[in-house]
């Protein structure tokens, strides 16, 4: 693969039109560890103009030749997971551990669930006997990836619109886009038609914003912000194009007084993980009253036996939040928590011993109400909030009364109730008692959470325009 300032075009890597450098920062230490460029209208236009041109020949290739491709590309990004996992361990701060094992892990998972999925899956369905439903690529697609799980999302993305039939670009974040550029060079090594994918690296307000308003994009998939989102659905707007968006999220994890004993430490666990930088992280913590101090105490301890430290140092740890923008958010908002509710663990600043990197201490706030900033807003960082709730009633109500709907969490021994609440929780996904969800499950969520899944056969559906053909002889 070429310098890091190249974008990926029509098969081949190519300049940029005129020179923006970025660089890319080590949150780690906070020194520049690369340099990208920034890319313009024109470079936007020759990727769509390639992704366009190679449109109607790739959505005629036989379904065995795309499925031969992916297998491919699969069998590359297994050879070369190494180069991955120190990727986004560099550009994003997950630690060592955590890239190999999960960053890295998660678009292995995702590219063998969408094989799975697409060698059963039917384009062609009998309507009636003389009546058929086609289903087929909706085009040219840009795809805007996120951060902070980079190769679950440019995979959940990315696969299902290359196995439909249509052709991509992709646009990483411009913050961590050294394993977007990697996966570029997967692509080219798997042997993919030029023009199929295109990569160009930009911001949001100069390439997203472009892909968003082009009329040659017929779809636009993206993750990120909620602000973000709404921002892409008005740009959209105006070319009616299919908007696809996976967006924020306010996790509640509902702990009964049957739960597991060490639902709190596992909630807890599981909010610091990816240092809080997941959307489906389970940030607010309910817990019945009788299980109330106890929960307090398990996740306080937790916070405090947690271990931060440089993405590099091997071992269970969370490591830094990916950039200065993000750790001074998240000290804005632990600061606005400790005049709203209780600091039981962490706090502001860095972690002892380390004074050089964008390290943010495991925090925990107990005595909080659903109506406080901190519960409210998502913090995008290791920061958990815990309120107390009486009765089933209350905690289904207190779950629900946010602007997300993304994944919330239920810690029972009731199996009725387990159920029961689950129909009433209005989010796109609910994990009960831990258990985690199958290959192909469907990601997403309702509200401001945004709209449409991906994994599967629903991420295969999210590509795809549903065609009706009447006097269809039966076959």
């Amino acid at each position: 693969m070429p310098d890091h300032r190249n974008f990926y075009i029509n098969g081949q890597w190519v300049r940029p039109a005129a020179a923006n450098d970025f660089p890319v920062i080590d949150p780690s230490s906070e020194e520049e560890c690369s340099v990208i460029s920034l890319g313009g209208q024109a470079d936007t236009d020759a990727a769509v103009a390639a992704a366009r041109a190679a449109f109607d020949s790739w959505s005629q290739t036989p379904r065995e030749d795309r499925v031969a491709l992916i297998e491919k590309l699969l069998d590359v990004y297994t050879a070369r997971a190494g180069e991955m996992a120190e990727a986004i361990s560099q550009e994003m701060g997950a630690p060592v551990e955590l890239s190999r094992a999960q960053q890295v892990g998660a678009g292995t998972w995702h590219l063998n669930g969408f094989l799975k999925a697409f060698k059963d899956f039917s384009f062609e369905r009998d309507f009636t006997a003389t009546e058929k439903t086609l289903l087929e690529p909706i085009g040219v697609c840009a795809l805007i990836t996120p951060w902070n799980w980079p190769m679950n999302q440019i995979i959940l993305k990315a696969i299902p619109a290359l196995a439909t039939g249509c052709t991509v670009i992709l646009k990483p974040s411009e913050i961590a886009p050294l394993s977007g550029l990697l996966f570029a060079d997967f692509v080219h090594e798997a042997g993919f038609p030029a023009g199929v994918f295109n990569m160009v690296n930009g911001d949001g307000a100069g390439v997203g914003s472009q892909l968003s308003v082009h009329p040659d994009v017929d779809m636009v998939s993206f993750t990120g912000s909620t602000r973000a989102g709404i921002a892409i659905s008005k740009a959209a707007a105006d070319t009616l194009k299919r908007v696809s968006l996976e967006l924020g999220g306010k996790g509640a994890n509902i702990i009964f007084e049957d739960a597991h004993p060490k639902a709190a430490k596992a909630g807890a666990i599981r909010c610091f993980r990816n240092s809080g930088q997941s959307c489906n992280a389970p940030t607010r913590m309910l817990v019945h009253r009788s299980r109330y101090d106890e929960a307090v105490e398990m996740a306080a301890e937790t916070a405090n036996a947690t271990h931060v430290g440089p993405a590099s140092e091997e071992g269970k740890h969370i490591g830094p939040v990916v950039s200065e923008l993000q750790f001074n958010k998240i000290q804005k908002l632990i600061e606005i928590g400790m005049g709203e509710a209780r600091l039981v663990a962490g706090g502001p600043g860095r972690p002892d011993g380390l004074n050089r990197g964008y390290y943010v201490k495991p925090t925990v706030f107990a005595d909080v109400t659903n109506d406080m900033t901190i519960a409210r807003e998502e913090i995008f960082g290791p920061v958990l909030s815990i309120i107390p709730f009486d009765t089933e009633e209350e905690a289904i109500a207190i779950t629900n009364d946010t602007p997300y709907g993304l994944t919330n969490y239920i810690q029972t021994e009731d199996d009725d109730r387990r159920r029961r609440v689950a129909r009433r929780l209005r989010s796109g996904m609910v994990e009960t008692n831990g258990q985690g969800f199958a290959m192909g499950s469907p990601f997403g969520g309702y509200k401001q959470s945004g709209n449409g899944r991906e994994g599967g056969v629903f991420g295969l559906e999210e590509f795809l325009e549903v065609k009706a053909v009447s006097g269809w002889a039966a076959e």
